[in-house]
Parts: structure tokens; sequence; C-alpha cells
């Protein structure tokens, strides 16, 4: 006997056949091939004046419509309880908001897209718990005055994270963070970067380099230097311990005499990596120049970064570019998605290869 067909419910599309659980719209992203910050604009009322091509929002609606999605009742009231605040904390010393700090890109790729998105902003300066830079347990109790908040900086206090981790309240850190478990965060891909960099060098017929870094353990420094030792083995270069330098002073300890010594030893390229400060990089132009070298006549430099804004007189490092303003914008519509409740996630954004004029062939000596 022929079974009665089940009735579908007005208003709602029929779930695809043989499926159990309520479509997300990560599934929906997928089939229509686009971002899932793209879905939850066409899908709600935030789709007005949005930037959306009418193709775009024609592959979303089909999309959702052949998955049988439906919105949460229970994500859009809570979507419906919040006023639409984002905070952005910063654990510099100091507030990034000097056009020439290395963190304001990042800035106004959060303001642009937080704006595009109808959001506004709330800078937390952690004024009243010792600065910008404070770690204390209730440095960031103030953040939830907003709906979520984006962090930036070097060093962050992971406890106070994870606990706000663990009360379901939406975090972005921009940069990547693998080291708290269900921290969201956005990040550029220095491995690949800082491997095409160490290519290059191999390319113009450096046969040893040194990558010059901070002597501490956080992430971005972490990615460089496995993008440097990645690409030294796939161009058959030298790795082990001598290929890395890592130092707490690089004023201090980055000598005219100590860059001899590296000549000396055959090595003719060296590698420094970028930092919120520019520390490595300073120290290793003042010791070429103390030491009476040129580059790239007697030594190659890169940089696996951007140099800091107030060196913008000097030579322009070989190396790669920070895709700063892109970053803060991608932070933002993963901050959006969690704030509406949804399922998100933001690829690695890719570093774009800067030649520069710091490098060339490596020195011949009679």
């Amino acid at each position: 006997m022929e079974q009665p067909r089940k009735r579908s419910r007005p208003g709602r599309n029929p779930a695809p056949e043989g499926r159990t659980s309520r479509p997300r719209q990560a599934e929906v992203a997928r089939l229509a091939g686009v971002s899932q910050a793209t879905v939850s604009l066409v899908l709600s009322a935030k789709a007005q004046g949005a930037a959306i091509s009418d193709e775009t929002r024609r592959r979303v609606l089909d999309a959702a419509r052949s998955l049988g999605y439906v919105p949460d009742p229970a994500a859009q009231r809570l979507a419906a309880a919040r006023n639409n605040l984002l905070g952005v904390f910063s654990f510099t010393a100091t507030f990034p908001t000097d056009v020439e700090h290395s963190y304001y890109p990042f800035l106004v790729g959060v303001e642009r897209e937080a704006a595009a998105r109808g959001f506004d902003l709330v800078l937390f300066t952690g004024s009243s718990s010792g600065g910008a830079g404070a770690a204390g347990p209730d440095a960031l109790t103030r953040v939830r005055l907003a709906d979520g908040c984006l962090f930036l900086g070097r060093h962050a206090p992971l406890a106070e994270l994870k606990r706000m981790v663990a009360d379901g309240f939406p975090l972005v850190h921009l940069g990547r963070r693998d080291e708290l478990e269900g921290l969201a965060w956005v990040g550029a891909d220095y491995v690949s970067a800082s491997r095409e960099v160490v290519g290059h060098l191999a390319g113009a017929g450096h046969r040893r380099a040194v990558l010059i870094r901070e002597d501490d353990d956080a992430p971005a420094s972490t990615d460089r230097q496995q993008g440097f030792l990645d690409g030294l083995d796939a161009c058959g270069l030298p790795g082990g311990p001598g290929a890395v330098f890592r130092t707490a002073a690089p004023a201090e300890d980055l000598t005219p005499e100590r860059l001899r010594r590296w000549l000396d030893e055959g090595v003719t390229a060296f590698v420094a990596e970028e930092t919120d400060t520019g520390a490595v990089w300073r120290a290793l132009l003042a010791a070429v120049d103390a030491a009476g070298l040129s580059c790239p006549r007697d030594l190659s430099l890169a940089l696996l970064g951007s140099p800091p804004p107030d060196l913008a007189g000097a030579p322009m490092p070989t190396g790669f570019d920070i895709p700063r303003t892109q970053l803060g914008a991608a932070a933002v519509r993963l901050l959006a998605a969690l704030v509406a409740g949804e399922e998100a996630g933001e690829p690695l954004v890719a570093c774009a290869f800067r030649p520069g004029s710091t490098s060339g062939r490596p020195p011949t000596h009679p």
C-alpha cells in the first residue's frame, strides 16, 4: 500500500530526503560558493543596502531552498536582543590610533567592515585596569558591554580569554591563537609567505641564510620560523639550530662583530621577523651600517613582514606585505557571524610577496 506523504508546514521548504538535522548557514554558503557572512546578509533584513549582486543573492536563495534551510528561531531571538555594538581591545601599551602604528591598518579594515554591516564600535583602552596592555583578572570585564569583542596584540592574557570563551561570549583574536581551544581567530598565512621569501633568496644563489627573531613563542613568530625552515628544506639549504638566532635584546645582540662572524662562516642572507616594534629589523640595519657594509652588495637582507612606517625613507626590503586591512575586515565578518549564533570560519589570508631592493646575488670572492 502506498504510504501517505507527509505535508510540509506552511512557509517551510521540504528537507532533503534522508535528512534529520537542521541545515546550517555554513552548508548554504558551501553550496552557493560564497562566504557565510554573505549568506547571513542575504537571508536577513541586513541585506538591504549591502553590496551583494542579484546573481549572488539568487545563488544563496536557491541553495537555501534546495537544502530546506529555515532560520533558527532561537538564534533570531538572541540576535534581536543585541545592540549592534562590537568591541575592539588592544593588548599593546597604548591603543594603536596613530596612523604610523603597525596595527592602524587593522583598525581601518575593522571600521569599514563594521560600518558596512551596521555595527558601531567600542574601543576599549583598559584605562581602568592599568592600561591597554594590562593582563589582570579584571582587565577584560568591560568588553562584555558589547555584543562581542575583537582582540589584537602579540601577547594576550589567555587565562581571562579562556574564561570568556567558556562563558560563550563571542570573541575573535586577530592573529593565530591555536593554544586556546574554542577561541576563534583570523590570521595571515605567514608559513607560506616566509617559505616563498627563502625560495627567492635561494633562487638568487644564496646557500646559507639565518633567521633573526625575538625570543618568545608568539604564534606569529613561530609561523614565520616554520615557513623559513620549510623553505630551507625545500631548497636543500642547511637548517638546524644555527639557522635561527633568537634574541631578547636585538639592539645589544646584533653587533657588527657578530654580523662579520656570520659572514666569515658563509652566511650571505639575513632574514628578520617583523613585530609591532620592528626591533629586530632596526637592529639588523644598524649593525650593517656600523660594520661598514651595504646591501645587496655585501649581503642580502629580507624582512618577513612590512617595514616600520617611520622607516619609509629606507630601501624597501625584500619580503612580504601583511594584508592588515583585509585581516581586520575578515575578523569583523567572523565576529558578526559568532554574535548571530552561526558557525563560521575564515581562511588564512595570503601575504603578497615583495621583491624589494635589499637582496640580490651573493657576493663572489676570489
